[in-house]
């Protein structure tokens, strides 16, 4: 069963949880905004899903509610916050409200963030710089769940990449992806239904193919394009951490439970001005993605999550009714 709800109030009574367990209003909002964009967009799992972990995790100390970020200039391009230890949310708002100014300034910039959390959709953060007029590459590192190539003991975390630019007439070009072949939680959904997974999604403990979702959680998430995904989890782990100066992914906690330290993990942005280079940017993308689209069965990267947002938008954000249910709870018996 499903139930409607409008996503205003929906962002209400996540922050209202949020807070109910002492997160500061500001955070309380900037992660209430994070969660049900994800929920319009199609990506649940970056959505409501999170809230009951994420109040968890600030009851024991893992996330730090009242946490405030940070933000230093070392250079006039570069862009240094310290999320310390709180929600990612507030400190990646900061860096996409400073850096396209920068990159407008120096033709680029980089953002880097630490002390830091799950960040949710990556191509969140990109398409609000693409909305002030940049091109964005954004990237985290997350909890260890990819070996290396040839290897069967995980290192990286699945790793995000998202892209952006401004497109002439059009919502920004979005495209947004993880590093694993699949999705973590569909392993983690087929050993909750008691189901066998396909045997190139993951590799057990010892190196070898399993169709067994409980051996592939103590094991390893297989990459995208096997040893190429692998070397491009190893560029977005020194991208996210080594340069920020966070965790790597072996080293952080999961985002999922209390168990742990805090995970302090990593996220790299960089903006770039677009005008820099040249004029008529928006209008030579718009004739590439036209030439793309002259081939019948090709569909531009993001064109399902802005057909959502308008079905959302005119009809309000369907939830299962468990989620909607446990949203109410979490956000009126919630407490530190």
């Amino acid at each position: 069963m499903r139930i409607k709800i409008d996503p205003t109030d929906a962002k209400y009574l996540v922050s209202l949880a949020l807070e109910n367990v002492g997160v500061l209003h500001e955070s309380a909002v900037s992660v209430a905004n994070a969660l049900i964009q994800a929920e319009i967009d199609g990506q649940p799992g970056h959505g409501i899903s999170r809230l009951s972990a994420y109040i968890d995790q600030v009851k024991v100390g893992k996330v730090m509610g009242d946490a405030q970020p940070k933000v230093t200039i070392p250079k006039p391009a570069i862009c240094h916050i310290n999320a310390e230890l709180g929600f990612a949310f507030p400190a990646m708002d900061k860096l996409v409200s400073i850096l396209p100014a920068m990159a407008r300034a120096q033709g680029l910039a980089l953002g880097a963030v630490y002390r830091s959390h799950h960040f949710g959709q990556a191509g969140f953060h990109a398409e609000r710089i693409a909305k002030q007029g940049c091109i964005a590459l954004v990237f985290s590192n997350s909890p260890s769940a990819i070996a290396p190539w040839g290897g069967h003991r995980p290192i990286f975390g699945t790793n995000p990449i998202a892209f952006a630019c401004p497109r002439a007439t059009s919502p920004p070009l979005v495209i947004d992806m993880s590093l694993s072949k699949v999705a973590r939680g569909k392993v983690l959904l087929a050993r909750k239904n008691g189901e066998s997974i396909p045997d190139d999604w993951a590799i057990d403990e010892h190196g070898k193919p399993t169709t067994n979702p409980d051996e592939a959680v103590k094991g390893s998430m297989l990459p995208i394009g096997d040893a190429k995904g692998a070397a491009l989890a190893l560029m977005v782990e020194i991208l996210s951490a080594s340069l920020s100066g966070a965790l790597y992914g072996f080293e952080a906690s999961s985002f999922f439970d209390t168990e742990g330290d805090p995970p302090a993990i990593g996220h790299a942005v960089v903006a770039i001005d677009p005008s820099s280079t040249g004029p008529h940017f928006a209008e030579r993308i718009e004739m590439l993605l036209n030439a793309m689209t002259e081939q019948d069965g090709v569909r531009i990267p993001g064109n399902k999550r802005l057909q959502r947002r308008e079905h959302v938008l005119a009809n309000g954000l369907e939830l299962a009714d468990t989620l909607y249910e446990e949203l109410i709870e979490l956000a009126h018996h919630s407490h530190a």
